[in-house]
């Protein structure tokens, strides 16, 4: 995504006050600022000089104000897209579902400028593209949602959601033909009915995972961010804006996956793909541990693997207790070096947390097996 769209990072955790107020821009008459329609749900803080400063939710007016200051910007250099992986804050009245709905939270978060509404459109397009394939990849099945602007404004929003009964929003989705619209945006949520094809439509819930707007001039006319256009006169900036919540795509996800007190990733997101039970020191397997480095250099190095296998060398814990450690991480593969190991005909015990089936494989057929997972978790678009 991000070499595709060429874009540029920045890092910002501290917001002036002043960018959020009608003060902080000369006065200019605009909507109504989002430090005074959000004054409880901002995190401020004051230093020395008894100056404010947000710890910002997101940073639509930080980033256009940035863009201000650099003027003149040519529109040969547009657009110009900015982001950033950082923690966000939010006074939350109720924080609750762990890191679904916390206080400080892992956001990416982008910023587009183009030189007209056609060029922003276009560049909406691509970056809700590019979501659609993350989303994609992870694997999870989700909802792309038409949704209302809120605080952060423009003039039209997506949402992307994950089902769930724990969901905050309830959607509306057609069963047709794949339409889904947020319920803030119908009058009469239990009798709507598709803009598309005109089916009924039913009620979901949903979690809000990623969100994109087309913000037009919403925040470059207030605060002046302008760039030359192609004879040299200044023209406002059209804007973009779109965020993707990172520890609550991992949260919302546990919450679908797992079971009872054990994590279930799928196979993109897993913190590693394989893990090696080595065998427990003392015991009768222990000469089974020549082959776990062996295993473990040969895995690594196979296309999908590098840098995705975890040795559980705890040698002084039973081969069992790490298997239920192994089991509460959550890693898709597990292979156990074990009593089998040290037959005439070596055989590894490899659990497939996936199918929750057992299989004892030669070293070949263990490499065949795992070659034959990753090709599959591939062509279903989720590696």
């Amino acid at each position: 995504m991000l070499a595709e769209l060429s874009l540029q990072d920045v890092r910002t955790i501290f917001t002036s006050a002043e960018c959020y107020s009608e003060e902080g821009r000369d006065n200019i008459p605009w909507q109504k600022s989002r430090l005074e329609s959000n004054d409880q749900e901002l995190m401020t803080i004051q230093d020395r000089h008894d100056k404010t400063y947000i710890l910002s939710p997101t940073h639509e007016e930080a980033i256009t104000s940035l863009m201000a200051e650099i003027f003149p910007v040519s529109h040969k250099h547009l657009p110009i897209l900015l982001y950033q992986i950082t923690s966000k804050f939010r006074d939350e009245l109720r924080p609750r579902f762990g890191l679904i709905r916390a206080r400080e939270f892992v956001m990416k978060d982008l910023y587009t400028f183009d030189s007209s509404e056609a060029a922003a459109n276009i560049t909406y397009t691509k970056i809700c593209s590019a979501y659609d394939r993350i989303f994609q990849r992870i694997g999870i099945p989700y909802l792309k949602v038409v949704a209302d602007c809120g605080d952060i404004g423009g003039n039209f929003s997506h949402e992307y959601h994950y089902q769930t009964a724990i969901g905050e929003d309830i959607l509306l989705l057609c069963n047709a033909c794949g339409f889904t619209v947020n319920s803030e945006l119908v009058a009469d949520a239990d009798n709507a009915s598709c803009s598309i094809c005109g089916n009924q439509l039913t009620k979901t819930q949903g979690i809000e995972v990623g969100h994109t707007f087309l913000l037009g001039t919403k925040y470059s006319k207030p605060i002046k961010a302008f760039y030359h256009n192609v004879e040299g006169k200044p023209e406002l900036l059209q804007m973009g804006c779109y965020g993707l919540g990172v520890s609550r795509i991992l949260a919302t996800i546990v919450e679908l996956l797992s079971k009872n007190d054990c994590i279930r990733w799928p196979w993109s997101l897993a913190p590693f793909k394989v893990c090696i039970i080595t065998p427990k020191k003392g015991s009768k397997e222990e000469s089974g541990m020549l082959w776990v480095d062996h295993l473990a250099q040969v895995i690594s190095s196979m296309p999908g693997f590098e840098d995705d296998v975890l040795v559980d060398d705890r040698n002084k814990l039973s081969i069992g207790r790490r298997q239920v450690d192994a089991d509460k991480m959550g890693y898709p593969l597990v292979i156990v070096v074990g009593k089998k190991a040290c037959e005439s005909i070596p055989l590894f015990e490899v659990i497939d947390r996936e199918s929750s089936k057992t299989h004892f494989l030669t070293q070949k057929l263990v490499i065949d097996f795992l070659k034959q997972k990753s090709r599959k978790c591939k062509f279903e678009g989720v590696q």
